[in-house]
């Protein structure tokens, strides 16, 4: 089963994400909600996905992704943010992001850009 970790500031959208995950037979071995806790927690348990927002509390997805590189982390990362204009998702797919999605989405669109980057 591939293991997957849900990074947003929102438990309301963290709880969305993990439902539709869930429903569809994903491991989720963890959750944070600000950059800190998700790099100590990705680091620490090397999923083979990250959901991971672009606006949390305390540094950008952009910025994680950065962290993540550094330490060569090697888990897909799908980025879903509000934030879609073009300039920043070609800086997330460009630092290392495998996909990007804009909210609102539906668990379809989660889905099959999930299923793509575990295939």
């Amino acid at each position: 089963m591939k293991k997957i970790i849900v990074v947003d500031d929102s438990l309301y959208m963290r709880t969305i994400i993990k439902d539709a995950l869930t429903s569809a037979n994903f491991d989720i071995i963890g959750e944070a909600g600000t950059g800190e806790d998700a790099i100590d927690l990705i680091l620490d348990l090397n999923p083979d996905l990250i959901t991971l927002d672009n606006i949390l509390p305390d540094m950008l997805g952009l910025d994680i992704i950065k962290a993540l590189k550094d330490e060569e982390c090697t888990s897909k990362i799908l980025m879903i943010s509000a934030v879609g204009q073009q300039s920043v998702i070609n800086t997330g797919l460009s630092l290392g992001a495998d996909a990007y999605i804009v909210k609102p989405f539906t668990p379809e669109q989660l889905l099959s850009e999930v299923d793509k980057l575990l295939a």
